[in-house]
Protein backbone atom coordinates (compact mmCIF):
# COMPACT_ATOMS: atom_id res chain seq x y z
CA UNK A 1 0.00 0.00 0.00
CA UNK A 2 3.02 2.31 0.27
CA UNK A 3 2.71 3.68 -3.26
CA UNK A 4 -1.10 3.89 -3.28
CA UNK A 5 -3.07 6.99 -2.37
CA UNK A 6 -5.96 6.03 -0.11
CA UNK A 7 -9.21 7.89 -0.80
CA UNK A 8 -11.28 8.48 2.30
CA UNK A 9 -15.05 8.83 2.37
CA UNK A 10 -15.63 12.48 3.39
CA UNK A 11 -19.41 12.22 3.89
CA UNK A 12 -18.93 11.93 7.66
CA UNK A 13 -18.08 15.64 7.76
CA UNK A 14 -21.65 16.53 6.77
CA UNK A 15 -23.18 15.47 10.10
CA UNK A 16 -22.32 14.80 13.73
CA UNK A 17 -22.80 11.56 15.63
CA UNK A 18 -25.11 13.05 18.27
CA UNK A 19 -27.82 14.01 15.73
CA UNK A 20 -29.67 11.38 13.70
CA UNK A 21 -31.01 11.72 10.15
CA UNK A 22 -34.31 13.13 11.45
CA UNK A 23 -32.48 15.89 13.34
CA UNK A 24 -33.27 14.39 16.75
CA UNK A 25 -30.90 13.78 19.66
CA UNK A 26 -28.94 10.58 19.14
CA UNK A 27 -27.71 9.27 22.48
CA UNK A 28 -24.31 7.63 22.31
CA UNK A 29 -23.67 4.49 24.33
CA UNK A 30 -19.90 3.94 24.21
CA UNK A 31 -18.48 0.59 25.14
CA UNK A 32 -16.60 0.49 28.44
CA UNK A 33 -12.92 1.07 27.57
CA UNK A 34 -10.13 -1.07 28.99
CA UNK A 35 -6.39 -0.88 28.56
CA UNK A 36 -3.14 0.86 29.45
CA UNK A 37 -4.19 4.39 28.54
CA UNK A 38 -7.57 4.00 30.23
CA UNK A 39 -5.83 2.97 33.46
CA UNK A 40 -3.51 5.98 33.30
CA UNK A 41 -6.41 8.33 32.64
CA UNK A 42 -8.33 6.84 35.58
CA UNK A 43 -5.39 7.44 37.93
CA UNK A 44 -4.98 11.02 36.72
CA UNK A 45 -8.74 11.62 36.98
CA UNK A 46 -8.74 10.32 40.55
CA UNK A 47 -5.94 12.70 41.52
CA UNK A 48 -7.69 15.65 39.85
CA UNK A 49 -11.04 14.84 41.47
CA UNK A 50 -9.45 14.74 44.93
CA UNK A 51 -7.75 18.05 44.16
CA UNK A 52 -10.98 19.65 42.87
CA UNK A 53 -12.91 18.83 46.04
CA UNK A 54 -9.97 19.70 48.31
CA UNK A 55 -9.28 23.13 46.73
CA UNK A 56 -11.86 25.10 48.78
CA UNK A 57 -10.35 23.77 52.02
CA UNK A 58 -6.67 24.34 51.23
CA UNK A 59 -5.13 27.34 52.98
CA UNK A 60 -1.89 29.19 52.21
CA UNK A 61 -0.77 31.67 54.88
CA UNK A 62 -4.31 31.67 56.24
CA UNK A 63 -5.87 32.48 52.86
CA UNK A 64 -7.83 30.11 50.56
CA UNK A 65 -5.87 28.44 47.79
CA UNK A 66 -8.54 29.62 45.33
CA UNK A 67 -11.43 32.03 45.79
CA UNK A 68 -13.33 33.72 42.96
CA UNK A 69 -15.71 36.06 44.78
CA UNK A 70 -17.21 37.96 41.84
CA UNK A 71 -19.80 39.84 43.93
CA UNK A 72 -17.18 41.23 46.32
CA UNK A 73 -14.70 41.62 43.45
CA UNK A 74 -12.15 39.68 45.49
CA UNK A 75 -10.02 36.96 43.91
CA UNK A 76 -7.50 34.76 45.71
CA UNK A 77 -5.12 32.60 43.69
CA UNK A 78 -2.42 30.50 45.39
CA UNK A 79 -3.12 32.40 48.62
CA UNK A 80 -2.53 35.84 47.04
CA UNK A 81 -5.37 38.36 47.07
CA UNK A 82 -6.19 40.24 43.88
CA UNK A 83 -8.57 43.16 43.50
CA UNK A 84 -10.03 45.05 40.51
CA UNK A 85 -6.93 47.29 40.66
CA UNK A 86 -4.92 44.24 39.57
CA UNK A 87 -6.89 43.90 36.32
CA UNK A 88 -3.72 44.25 34.26
CA UNK A 89 -2.48 41.01 35.82
CA UNK A 90 -5.67 39.28 34.70
CA UNK A 91 -5.04 40.45 31.15
CA UNK A 92 -1.52 39.01 31.24
CA UNK A 93 -2.78 35.77 32.80
CA UNK A 94 -5.42 35.38 30.08
CA UNK A 95 -2.84 36.02 27.35
CA UNK A 96 -0.53 33.42 28.86
CA UNK A 97 -3.40 30.93 29.25
CA UNK A 98 -4.57 31.36 25.66
CA UNK A 99 -1.04 31.11 24.28
CA UNK A 100 -0.34 28.03 26.39
CA UNK A 101 -3.48 26.33 25.06
CA UNK A 102 -2.50 27.25 21.49
CA UNK A 103 1.06 25.98 21.98
CA UNK A 104 -0.14 22.79 23.69
CA UNK A 105 -2.61 22.14 20.87
CA UNK A 106 -0.04 22.82 18.14
CA UNK A 107 2.26 20.21 19.69
CA UNK A 108 -0.08 17.67 21.30
CA UNK A 109 -3.47 18.23 19.67
CA UNK A 110 -6.58 18.12 21.85
CA UNK A 111 -4.95 16.08 24.63
CA UNK A 112 -6.15 18.54 27.30
CA UNK A 113 -9.79 17.71 26.51
CA UNK A 114 -9.47 13.99 27.00
CA UNK A 115 -7.18 13.95 30.02
CA UNK A 116 -7.59 17.12 32.12
CA UNK A 117 -10.80 18.99 31.17
CA UNK A 118 -13.31 18.95 34.10
CA UNK A 119 -16.16 18.15 31.70
CA UNK A 120 -14.41 14.96 30.59
CA UNK A 121 -13.20 14.10 34.09
CA UNK A 122 -16.72 14.17 35.53
CA UNK A 123 -18.48 12.72 32.47
CA UNK A 124 -16.17 9.78 31.75
CA UNK A 125 -14.78 9.01 35.21
CA UNK A 126 -17.78 9.70 37.44
CA UNK A 127 -21.15 9.76 35.67
CA UNK A 128 -20.29 7.29 32.91
CA UNK A 129 -18.87 4.76 35.40
CA UNK A 130 -22.02 5.02 37.52
CA UNK A 131 -24.03 4.43 34.34
CA UNK A 132 -22.01 1.27 33.60
CA UNK A 133 -22.62 0.11 37.16
CA UNK A 134 -26.40 0.63 37.00
CA UNK A 135 -27.28 -0.09 33.35
CA UNK A 136 -24.41 -2.30 32.22
CA UNK A 137 -22.14 -2.02 29.17
CA UNK A 138 -22.99 -0.78 25.69
CA UNK A 139 -25.19 -3.73 24.60
CA UNK A 140 -27.19 -3.72 27.83
CA UNK A 141 -27.72 0.05 27.65
CA UNK A 142 -29.00 -0.15 24.08
CA UNK A 143 -31.36 -2.97 25.05
CA UNK A 144 -32.63 -0.92 28.00
CA UNK A 145 -33.27 2.09 25.76
CA UNK A 146 -35.48 0.00 23.47
CA UNK A 147 -37.72 -1.12 26.34
CA UNK A 148 -41.00 0.79 26.83
CA UNK A 149 -41.16 3.28 29.70
CA UNK A 150 -43.75 1.18 31.54
CA UNK A 151 -41.20 -1.63 31.88
CA UNK A 152 -40.33 -2.11 35.60
CA UNK A 153 -36.64 -2.75 34.92
CA UNK A 154 -36.28 0.45 32.88
CA UNK A 155 -38.17 2.53 35.43
CA UNK A 156 -36.09 1.14 38.30
CA UNK A 157 -32.70 1.62 36.65
CA UNK A 158 -33.44 4.98 35.04
CA UNK A 159 -34.98 6.32 38.25
CA UNK A 160 -32.10 5.13 40.41
CA UNK A 161 -29.59 6.63 37.98
CA UNK A 162 -31.42 9.97 37.97
CA UNK A 163 -31.34 10.15 41.77
CA UNK A 164 -27.62 9.33 41.91
CA UNK A 165 -26.84 11.82 39.13
CA UNK A 166 -28.80 14.54 40.94
CA UNK A 167 -26.99 13.88 44.25
CA UNK A 168 -23.59 14.05 42.58
CA UNK A 169 -24.59 17.23 40.75
CA UNK A 170 -25.63 18.67 44.13
CA UNK A 171 -22.22 17.81 45.60
CA UNK A 172 -20.40 19.38 42.64
CA UNK A 173 -22.53 22.54 42.90
CA UNK A 174 -21.66 22.88 46.59
CA UNK A 175 -17.97 22.55 45.79
CA UNK A 176 -18.37 25.13 43.03
CA UNK A 177 -20.18 27.52 45.40
CA UNK A 178 -17.41 27.16 47.99
CA UNK A 179 -14.89 28.41 45.43
CA UNK A 180 -17.09 31.47 44.84
CA UNK A 181 -18.20 32.45 48.37
CA UNK A 182 -15.61 30.63 50.49
CA UNK A 183 -15.93 27.72 52.91
CA UNK A 184 -16.87 29.97 55.86
CA UNK A 185 -19.88 31.40 54.05
CA UNK A 186 -20.85 27.93 52.82
CA UNK A 187 -20.68 26.49 56.34
CA UNK A 188 -22.87 29.36 57.51
CA UNK A 189 -25.47 28.40 54.89
CA UNK A 190 -25.38 24.78 56.08
CA UNK A 191 -25.64 25.57 59.80
CA UNK A 192 -28.26 28.33 59.52
CA UNK A 193 -30.40 26.50 57.00
CA UNK A 194 -31.48 27.46 53.46
CA UNK A 195 -34.23 29.86 54.54
CA UNK A 196 -31.68 32.14 56.22
CA UNK A 197 -29.57 32.32 53.03
CA UNK A 198 -32.05 32.06 50.18
CA UNK A 199 -29.68 33.66 47.67
CA UNK A 200 -26.96 31.06 48.18
CA UNK A 201 -29.51 28.24 48.39
CA UNK A 202 -31.07 29.26 45.07
CA UNK A 203 -27.57 29.44 43.56
CA UNK A 204 -26.91 25.86 44.68
CA UNK A 205 -30.17 24.67 43.11
CA UNK A 206 -29.39 26.49 39.86
CA UNK A 207 -25.87 25.02 39.70
CA UNK A 208 -27.24 21.55 40.52
CA UNK A 209 -29.81 21.78 37.73
CA UNK A 210 -27.19 22.93 35.23
CA UNK A 211 -24.74 20.15 36.14
CA UNK A 212 -27.50 17.54 36.05
CA UNK A 213 -28.67 18.73 32.63
CA UNK A 214 -25.11 18.68 31.27
CA UNK A 215 -24.12 15.24 32.57
CA UNK A 216 -27.47 13.47 32.27
CA UNK A 217 -28.65 14.75 28.88
CA UNK A 218 -26.39 17.24 27.06
CA UNK A 219 -23.19 15.24 27.75
CA UNK A 220 -20.68 15.05 24.88
CA UNK A 221 -22.47 17.87 23.04
CA UNK A 222 -20.66 20.29 25.37
CA UNK A 223 -17.42 19.27 23.66
CA UNK A 224 -18.91 19.18 20.17
CA UNK A 225 -21.26 22.17 20.10
CA UNK A 226 -20.61 24.51 23.04
CA UNK A 227 -16.87 24.42 23.73
CA UNK A 228 -15.03 26.89 21.45
CA UNK A 229 -11.77 24.98 21.86
CA UNK A 230 -13.01 22.15 19.65
CA UNK A 231 -13.86 24.60 16.89
CA UNK A 232 -10.54 26.38 17.16
CA UNK A 233 -8.38 23.28 17.06
CA UNK A 234 -8.78 23.05 13.28
CA UNK A 235 -7.00 26.38 13.01
CA UNK A 236 -4.30 25.52 15.53
CA UNK A 237 -3.37 22.04 14.32
CA UNK A 238 -0.80 21.46 11.59
CA UNK A 239 0.82 18.43 10.01
CA UNK A 240 3.41 18.25 12.79
CA UNK A 241 0.84 18.22 15.64
CA UNK A 242 0.72 14.98 17.61
CA UNK A 243 -2.85 13.67 17.59
CA UNK A 244 -4.62 10.35 17.93
CA UNK A 245 -4.27 9.09 14.39
CA UNK A 246 -5.16 5.99 12.42
CA UNK A 247 -2.21 4.68 10.40
CA UNK A 248 -4.01 4.31 7.07
CA UNK A 249 -0.75 3.37 5.34
CA UNK A 250 -0.66 0.23 7.41
CA UNK A 251 -4.40 -0.32 7.97
CA UNK A 252 -5.88 0.03 4.47
CA UNK A 253 -7.53 -1.60 2.80
CA UNK A 254 -9.73 -2.95 5.55
CA UNK A 255 -11.01 -6.46 5.70
CA UNK A 256 -12.45 -8.91 8.20
CA UNK A 257 -9.92 -11.15 9.91
CA UNK A 258 -9.47 -14.68 8.60
CA UNK A 259 -6.70 -16.62 10.32
CA UNK A 260 -6.34 -18.93 7.30
CA UNK A 261 -5.40 -16.17 4.85
CA UNK A 262 -2.26 -14.10 4.35
CA UNK A 263 -3.50 -10.50 4.49
CA UNK A 264 -0.49 -9.13 2.62
CA UNK A 265 -1.04 -11.52 -0.30
CA UNK A 266 -4.75 -10.66 -0.49
CA UNK A 267 -3.99 -6.91 -0.46
CA UNK A 268 -5.55 -6.31 2.97
CA UNK A 269 -4.13 -3.98 5.58
CA UNK A 270 -3.95 -4.61 9.32
CA UNK A 271 -7.37 -3.05 10.05
CA UNK A 272 -9.75 -5.98 10.55
CA UNK A 273 -12.79 -3.65 10.43
CA UNK A 274 -14.01 -4.80 13.85
CA UNK A 275 -15.52 -1.35 14.59
CA UNK A 276 -14.30 -1.49 18.20
CA UNK A 277 -12.67 1.94 17.89
CA UNK A 278 -16.09 3.37 17.00
CA UNK A 279 -17.97 1.50 19.73
CA UNK A 280 -15.76 2.89 22.53
CA UNK A 281 -15.68 6.49 21.27
CA UNK A 282 -17.52 8.81 23.72
CA UNK A 283 -18.35 11.27 20.91
CA UNK A 284 -19.43 8.63 18.37
CA UNK A 285 -16.84 9.20 15.63
CA UNK A 286 -14.79 6.84 13.48
CA UNK A 287 -11.15 7.79 14.04
CA UNK A 288 -10.26 6.03 10.78
CA UNK A 289 -11.83 8.96 8.94
CA UNK A 290 -9.00 11.21 10.08
CA UNK A 291 -8.83 14.27 12.35
CA UNK A 292 -12.27 15.50 13.42
CA UNK A 293 -13.37 18.31 15.73
CA UNK A 294 -15.40 15.80 17.81
CA UNK A 295 -12.24 13.88 18.81
CA UNK A 296 -11.17 14.74 22.38
CA UNK A 297 -8.04 12.54 22.33
CA UNK A 298 -9.34 10.35 25.14
CA UNK A 299 -7.30 7.34 23.82
CA UNK A 300 -10.21 4.90 24.24
CA UNK A 301 -9.84 3.91 20.58
CA UNK A 302 -6.13 3.20 21.06
CA UNK A 303 -6.83 0.74 23.87
CA UNK A 304 -9.64 -0.94 21.92
CA UNK A 305 -7.53 -1.28 18.77
CA UNK A 306 -4.44 -2.53 20.63
CA UNK A 307 -6.59 -5.17 22.34
CA UNK A 308 -7.89 -6.43 18.99
CA UNK A 309 -4.41 -6.40 17.44
CA UNK A 310 -3.18 -8.60 20.28
CA UNK A 311 -6.08 -11.02 19.76
CA UNK A 312 -5.29 -11.47 16.05
CA UNK A 313 -1.51 -11.47 16.62
CA UNK A 314 -0.80 -8.24 14.72
CA UNK A 315 1.47 -5.38 15.88
CA UNK A 316 -0.12 -2.79 18.16
CA UNK A 317 -0.12 0.90 17.28
CA UNK A 318 -2.48 0.88 14.31
CA UNK A 319 -4.17 3.77 16.15
CA UNK A 320 -1.64 5.77 18.15
CA UNK A 321 -0.29 9.17 19.08
CA UNK A 322 1.33 10.44 15.88
CA UNK A 323 1.43 13.42 13.56
CA UNK A 324 -0.10 13.45 10.10
CA UNK A 325 3.34 14.03 8.64
CA UNK A 326 4.90 11.07 10.45
CA UNK A 327 2.21 8.70 9.11
CA UNK A 328 2.02 10.06 5.56
CA UNK A 329 5.76 10.41 5.05
CA UNK A 330 7.06 7.86 7.55
CA UNK A 331 9.03 10.56 9.36
CA UNK A 332 9.79 11.11 13.02
CA UNK A 333 7.95 13.90 14.81
CA UNK A 334 9.53 17.35 14.46
CA UNK A 335 9.15 20.48 16.59
CA UNK A 336 7.75 22.89 14.00
CA UNK A 337 8.88 26.49 13.47
CA UNK A 338 5.46 27.72 14.54
CA UNK A 339 5.70 25.79 17.82
CA UNK A 340 9.15 27.25 18.46
CA UNK A 341 7.86 30.79 17.86
CA UNK A 342 4.96 30.22 20.27
CA UNK A 343 7.39 28.84 22.85
CA UNK A 344 9.59 31.93 22.69
CA UNK A 345 6.58 34.25 22.97
CA UNK A 346 5.20 32.26 25.89
CA UNK A 347 8.55 32.45 27.68
CA UNK A 348 8.62 36.24 27.23
CA UNK A 349 5.10 36.60 28.66
CA UNK A 350 5.95 34.35 31.62
CA UNK A 351 9.00 36.46 32.44
CA UNK A 352 6.90 39.63 32.20
CA UNK A 353 4.21 38.10 34.41
CA UNK A 354 6.82 37.10 36.98
CA UNK A 355 8.20 40.64 37.03
CA UNK A 356 4.72 42.15 37.51
CA UNK A 357 3.87 39.75 40.32
CA UNK A 358 7.19 40.37 42.04
CA UNK A 359 6.78 44.16 41.83
CA UNK A 360 3.17 44.06 43.06
CA UNK A 361 2.78 45.59 46.53
CA UNK A 362 0.39 44.41 49.24
CA UNK A 363 -0.70 47.99 49.81
CA UNK A 364 -1.50 50.23 46.85
CA UNK A 365 -1.17 53.98 47.46
CA UNK A 366 -1.98 56.92 45.21
CA UNK A 367 -0.96 60.46 46.19
CA UNK A 368 -1.89 63.48 44.07
CA UNK A 369 -1.56 67.19 44.62
CA UNK A 370 -5.01 68.72 45.00
CA UNK A 371 -6.17 70.06 41.63
CA UNK A 372 -7.17 73.73 41.43
CA UNK A 373 -5.25 74.55 44.61
CA UNK A 374 -2.16 76.71 44.63
CA UNK A 375 0.47 76.91 47.31
CA UNK A 376 0.07 79.21 50.25
CA UNK A 377 2.22 80.47 53.09
CA UNK A 378 1.56 79.68 56.73
CA UNK A 379 3.73 80.51 59.71
CA UNK A 380 6.70 81.18 57.46
CA UNK A 381 6.37 77.87 55.58
CA UNK A 382 5.17 77.06 52.06
CA UNK A 383 2.19 74.68 52.13
CA UNK A 384 0.66 72.39 49.47
CA UNK A 385 -2.49 70.27 49.80
CA UNK A 386 -2.46 66.60 48.68
CA UNK A 387 -5.07 63.85 48.52
CA UNK A 388 -4.31 60.18 49.12
CA UNK A 389 -6.02 56.88 48.43
CA UNK A 390 -4.67 53.66 49.98
CA UNK A 391 -5.97 50.13 49.37
CA UNK A 392 -5.07 47.18 51.59
CA UNK A 393 -4.61 44.23 49.18
CA UNK A 394 -2.98 41.97 51.77
CA UNK A 395 -4.67 39.36 53.91
CA UNK A 396 -4.17 41.14 57.24
CA UNK A 397 -4.91 44.46 58.95
CA UNK A 398 -2.37 47.16 58.08
CA UNK A 399 -1.38 50.08 60.32
CA UNK A 400 -0.41 52.77 57.83
CA UNK A 401 1.52 56.02 58.02
CA UNK A 402 2.81 58.64 55.56
CA UNK A 403 6.15 60.35 56.09
CA UNK A 404 8.03 62.96 54.09
CA UNK A 405 11.38 61.47 53.09
CA UNK A 406 12.84 64.24 50.90
CA UNK A 407 13.40 67.16 51.41
CA UNK A 408 13.20 67.89 55.10
CA UNK A 409 9.72 69.09 56.03
CA UNK A 410 6.47 68.19 57.72
CA UNK A 411 3.24 66.36 56.93
CA UNK A 412 0.03 67.44 58.63
CA UNK A 413 -3.18 65.47 58.07
CA UNK A 414 -6.44 67.28 57.45
CA UNK A 415 -8.67 66.07 60.24
CA UNK A 416 -8.15 62.80 62.13
CA UNK A 417 -7.05 60.11 59.67
CA UNK A 418 -8.11 56.47 60.01
CA UNK A 419 -4.92 54.68 59.01
CA UNK A 420 -5.87 51.26 60.32
CA UNK A 421 -6.97 49.35 57.21
CA UNK A 422 -9.00 46.17 57.35
CA UNK A 423 -8.45 43.51 54.68
CA UNK A 424 -9.65 44.77 51.30
CA UNK A 425 -10.66 48.22 52.55
CA UNK A 426 -9.86 51.57 50.97
CA UNK A 427 -9.05 54.76 52.86
CA UNK A 428 -9.15 58.28 51.41
CA UNK A 429 -8.04 61.57 52.88
CA UNK A 430 -6.00 64.74 52.57
CA UNK A 431 -2.82 66.11 54.10
CA UNK A 432 -0.64 69.22 53.93
CA UNK A 433 3.07 69.22 53.15
CA UNK A 434 4.98 72.10 54.76
CA UNK A 435 8.44 73.08 53.54
CA UNK A 436 10.87 75.79 54.55
CA UNK A 437 11.19 78.32 51.69
CA UNK A 438 14.97 77.96 51.92
CA UNK A 439 14.71 74.38 50.64
CA UNK A 440 12.94 75.45 47.44
CA UNK A 441 15.28 76.04 44.50
CA UNK A 442 12.60 76.07 41.76
CA UNK A 443 8.90 76.74 41.48
CA UNK A 444 8.34 72.96 41.27
CA UNK A 445 10.32 70.84 43.68
CA UNK A 446 10.36 67.03 43.61
CA UNK A 447 9.40 65.54 46.96
CA UNK A 448 9.34 61.89 48.10
CA UNK A 449 6.68 60.55 50.43
CA UNK A 450 7.11 57.17 52.11
CA UNK A 451 4.19 54.83 52.69
CA UNK A 452 4.73 52.75 55.82
CA UNK A 453 2.77 49.62 56.76
CA UNK A 454 3.19 48.28 60.29
CA UNK A 455 6.29 50.46 60.63
CA UNK A 456 7.95 49.15 57.44
CA UNK A 457 8.53 51.26 54.33
CA UNK A 458 6.67 49.54 51.51
CA UNK A 459 6.48 52.21 48.82
CA UNK A 460 8.04 55.54 47.91
CA UNK A 461 5.96 57.99 45.87
CA UNK A 462 7.45 60.98 44.06
CA UNK A 463 5.34 64.04 43.31
CA UNK A 464 5.67 67.79 42.72
CA UNK A 465 5.58 70.56 45.31
CA UNK A 466 4.61 74.00 44.02
CA UNK A 467 6.23 77.08 45.48
CA UNK A 468 6.78 80.73 44.64
CA UNK A 469 8.73 81.48 41.51
CA UNK A 470 12.42 81.66 42.43
CA UNK A 471 14.11 84.73 41.03
CA UNK A 472 17.53 84.26 39.52
CA UNK A 473 20.17 87.00 39.45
Amino acid sequence: MSGTEVKMDESFRDHIGTINDEGQRNFIHPKKPKGEFTNKRSILAGVLLVFMFAVPWIRINGQPFLLLDVLERKFIVFGNIFWPQDFYLLVFALLIGILFVVLFTVIFGRLFCGWVCPQTIFMEHVFRKIEYWIEGDRGQQIRLEKLPWNNPEKLRKKGFKAVIFWLISFIISNDFLMVIVGTEEWLQVVTDGPLAHMGNFIAILVFTSIFYFVFAWFREQVCIIVCPYGRLQGVMLDRQSVIIAYDYKRGESRGKFNKKENREETGKGDCIDCNQCVDVCPTGIDIRNGTQLECINCTACIDACDHMMEKVDLPKGLIRFASEESIAEQKEHRYSTRAKAYTVLLAILLVAMGFLLNSRTQVEATILRASGMTHFEKEGQIVNLYSYKILNKSGEIQQLDLKLLEPQGEIEFAGTPNMSLEVGTLVRGSFFVKLNPATLTTSQTKIKIGVFANGELIETISTNFNGPRVRTK
